[in-house]
């Protein structure tokens, strides 16, 4: 019999939902071939330790990387190290910095591709720091990785949105570590919603101004950059700078709103991905790219765009709390034992909250055993007080 449980919405009553059937989401058989597709992975805490979890980064090394390989399993390239991780945000530069190693060392042993986030977090961004502070912290962390024969992701800098005075700033402070780096990288341009701390990146709020410094940059460094992740929600800034990339260099979507038109594209070219949603919506993803290999929009688009609400939801205001979302939906599906996280991160969103990404991945065929499922859904539940 399917499962029926009692769930909160948002006025505060509780309403009958049953659970739908699982969906049986097929496999690849090898590499996605029309879009290259990053999945940004979370990491699971450690619920046994006893060091201070606001202060102190203790995480589950095994099924960690455990979820690595089912990202790996089903296609994709993991994005190390991201946001998605907490990076910034919980995971600091010591624990991303064991990540990184570990994660390069596991796609080395399961054939899998993985590039890393290279940054500036272990630079405290105050008013003392210079630009010659932020090229030298980009400098370490893009030769820690590269030093371990891993791939970068050059990450956006809360240092450098401090330090920098104008759209020179990030010209000069950009194309002193571009002009280094030994293979090329993928930028990412994370919007304000993700991070406040962002906000004015590249020298200016208006978003077309800050495209062309971008888009400057790119161009007289092209050789050196496979690619820019733009996350900045907004699928027609996008497109416009798509458009205007120099040959041969590519746009990851970071759009968790817009992502299914971004990678399906239009007569003018498409987006690759580079995503935290992937890390939620794998199983369907992976069919949909699986899809569009072969020629098939009508099912590509069947198994992509249940999953839109759902990430939207996942991704709602405050945008940066997205990371507590995609956790809830690994534990619900059994990738890991517990909803903890590190930082205390599974406090950010509310029950409510909670109740409607259950209905959302259940309508999307996102939750590989229903009865599990709705197990764990009644313990937090239970916690909130509430008999389902």
């Amino acid at each position: 019999m399917p499962e029926t449980l009692r769930l909160p919405t948002d006025d505060g009553a509780l309403a009958a939902y049953t659970l739908r059937e699982p969906t049986s989401w097929p496999r690849p058989t090898g590499p996605f071939q029309q879009r290259i597709a990053y999945a940004a992975a979370h990491v699971v805490a450690d619920p046994l330790a006893t060091r201070d979890p606001l202060a102190d980064q203790a995480i589950d090394w095994d099924a960690t990387l455990a979820f690595r390989r089912h990202l790996w399993s089903l296609g994709f390239a993991v994005a190390e190290a991201m946001d998605t991780a907490q990076r910034g945000m919980g995971l600091g530069w010591d624990a991303a910095r064991e990540l990184i190693a570990r994660s390069i060392a596991e796609a080395r042993a399961e054939g899998g591709t993985v590039a890393c986030g290279a940054g500036t977090d272990h630079l405290v961004p105050n008013e003392s720091v210079t630009l010659d502070d932020v090229s030298r912290a980009y400098e370490e962390q893009v030769g820690f990785v590269e030093g371990h024969g891993g791939r970068v992701i050059l990450m956006a800098s809360r240092a450098l949105a401090r330090a920098a005075r104008s759209a020179d700033d990030y010209r000069r402070v950009y194309g002193r570590v571009l002009s280094q780096v030994r293979q090329p990288v993928i930028l990412h341009w994370l919007g304000d919603m993700f991070d406040p701390q962002l906000a004015g990146y590249w020298g200016t709020r208006d978003v077309s101004a800050a495209m062309a410094t971008c888009l400057d940059v790119i161009g007289e460094h092209a050789a050196k950059v496979d690619g820019i992740k733009i996350s900045l929600l907004d699928a027609d800034a996008e497109i416009a700078m798509r458009r205007r990339l120099p040959a041969g260099v590519r746009m990851y979507t970071g759009d968790d709103f817009n992502y299914d038109r971004l990678i399906a594209g239009d007569e003018h070219g498409h987006s690759d991905a580079l995503l935290g949603i992937f890390d939620a919506i794998a199983p369907a993803a992976s069919a949909a790219l699986q899809a569009l290999d072969r020629g098939d929009r009508a099912t590509f688009d069947c198994a992509l765009a249940p999953t839109v609400p759902l990430s939207r939801h996942i991704f709602r205001r405050p945008t940066y709390a997205y990371k507590t979302g995609v956790v809830f939906l690994a534990w619900l599906n059994g990738h890991q034992s517990h909803f903890r996280m590190i930082g205390g991160a599974e406090s950010w969103r509310s029950v409510p909250h909670l109740a409607e990404l259950f209905r959302l991945a259940d309508a999307a065929g996102l939750l590989r055993d229903p009865g599990l499922a709705a197990t764990r859904m009644r313990q937090v539940l239970a916690v909130a007080g509430i008999e389902a």
